[in-house]
Order: structure tokens, then sequence, then C-alpha cells
């Protein structure tokens, strides 16, 4: 099976093989991709997510590629399911030498709207559920001397501030320091972390879950005029940035964010909502 653009073709065959990767929200968009893009270069992989069908899915287009492949329901807010879900993984594989911690989630509301349940499902899921795979994984990998962290945030997690997402944004912020936090402290033991900020990736989940909620027929399409690039980032561009951090290319990069956003925070930031007095 051959990469589904050419961003993926510039990794050598092989890069990765005898290594494995888990990456949290495997199942589906870009946790797929990434899946997918990590066993095409030889990676063994672990893929977790909550939602056992689109698990299996996945796990089987992994397997029609040639690669082992452990498939494993978890939900990244429960400690004991995140402790299960190593336990497995490294009695599988040994060691995991790639987290990726794509597992996020969030919906497009003015702050005033947003409830206290709300608040806390998003952070608990975005903050929480990345300390809780960090914090469980990464002393594996500082024990072993190898291992390299991917934090998936969005660009809302920056500077601007996150209009359309008060509590993803504030999550994913802490993310990004927790990612500096870490880099600092894991970069003696040949462990390196860095965050990635994607801006629009062309998914359903994007139309699903954020555009459709707006109840605007016309988000999408000025979404996309507000991007410089003119275009949605495709999500084997985002598995291409992470493989490159896990690479050994990045060996010296650490405690980083990489935005990748076709420059639309350098531009106008798309009016998600009017803000109310």
């Amino acid at each position: 099976m051959k990469p589904d653009s050419e961003a993926l073709t510039v990794f050598a065959p092989g890069l990765f093989a005898g290594r494995t990767a888990l990456v949290t929200g495997g199942g589906r968009g870009i946790g797929k991709r990434i899946a997918l893009a990590f066993a095409r270069l030889g990676a063994q992989v672990v893929i977790a997510g909550r939602h056992s069908e689109t698990l299996a899915s996945a796990a089987r287009e992994i397997a029609d590629i040639g690669a082992r492949c452990l498939a494993l329901p978890v939900n990244i807010r429960e400690v004991e399911q995140v402790e299960d879900l190593v336990s497995k993984a490294l009695s599988e594989f040994d060691a995991i030498q790639f987290l990726v911690n794509n597992a996020g989630g969030q919906f497009p509301a003015r702050p005033q709207e947003i409830t206290d349940g709300g608040w806390r499902a998003v952070v608990d899921l975005n903050l929480n559920g990345t300390w809780n795979m960090c914090s469980r994984i990464g002393p594996t990998m500082a024990a072993n001397g190898y291992g390299s962290i991917v934090n998936v945030v969005h660009i809302y997690a920056l500077e601007r501030g996150a209009p359309p997402f008060a509590h993803s944004g504030a999550a994913r912020a802490g993310v990004v320091n927790l990612t500096k936090t870490l880099g600092y402290h894991f970069a003696g033991k040949n462990v390196r972390i860095n965050a990635l900020a994607p801006g629009f990736v062309d998914t359903s989940g994007l139309r699903e879950h954020e555009f459709k909620p707006l109840q605007s027929d016309d988000f999408e399409s000025m979404a996309l005029r507000d991007v410089p690039a003119g275009r949605f980032a495709d999500p084997d561009e985002v598995a291409a940035i992470t493989l490159f951090l896990c690479s050994p290319a990045a060996a010296y990069i650490t405690g980083t964010t990489i935005v990748a956003d076709g420059a639309l925070s350098l531009g106008n930031w798309t009016p998600w909502m009017d803000p109310e007095p």
C-alpha cells in the first residue's frame, strides 16, 4: 500500500523497523493516518481509543500493510485504564519508543455557554489525559534511554487565545507548557517531547464536531478563505510532521511546538461566532 500523499514519500523505507509506536485516538482521522504512516515505515503499532469499531477497522488496515498492530479500547481520562493499556502494550512489544498523544476533543461554544460539566470533561480529556499517558510511558522511555513523544494540540492553544474553545484552548495551552517542562526533564535521558499545533485539517471530525454545530452552511468556505495557503491540511501532512519529530532528523529538537496551519494564525482569525456583551 502506498502513502496517500507526497508528504510521506520523503522517509526512508524501514525507518522505524523494530520500533513500537503508540497512538491515542488511533482509530480514525489524524490518529489513524499517523498509525498507518508508522506502519508503512516498519513500526509495530499500538492504537488506542474509546470506540472499538473504529479501532478494529484501523487495525485491519494496518494489518493489510503487513505490520503488527495491537488495538486497545481506553479512556485516557481514567488512570487505571491507561495503566492497563501500557501494561498490555509492553507485554506485547517489550518497549514503546514513540508515543503520539492525539486523543482529544472539544466543541465550539462561547465561554458563557460552557457548563461546569462540559468544562471539566474537556479539560480532563485534553490535559489530564495527556498527562496520564506521558507520566506512565515517559519513565519507561527514560529507563530505556530512548524515546520521542508528540503531543497533538491546535493553534488555539497559543498566543492568540481560543475564541471558539475556551475549555480546549486552556487545556491544550497547559499541554504546551507541560511539553516544555517534560522536555527539560527528559532531555538528559535521550527522550524528546514536542507538541504539534495544526490548523484546519481536512477530516470528517472537523466537519462533524466543529463546523456542523455552528449550523452555518457557509462556515467551511469562510474558514477556507481565511487560510493564506488556500487549503486545509491533508492528514498525511500532519502525520509526516509527527514522523519527522520521531525520526533521527529531529534528534536535537525537544520542548518546542511546531505550528502547521498554512499561515492561518498569521492572518485573519476566522470568526467562529460573534462575541456577546
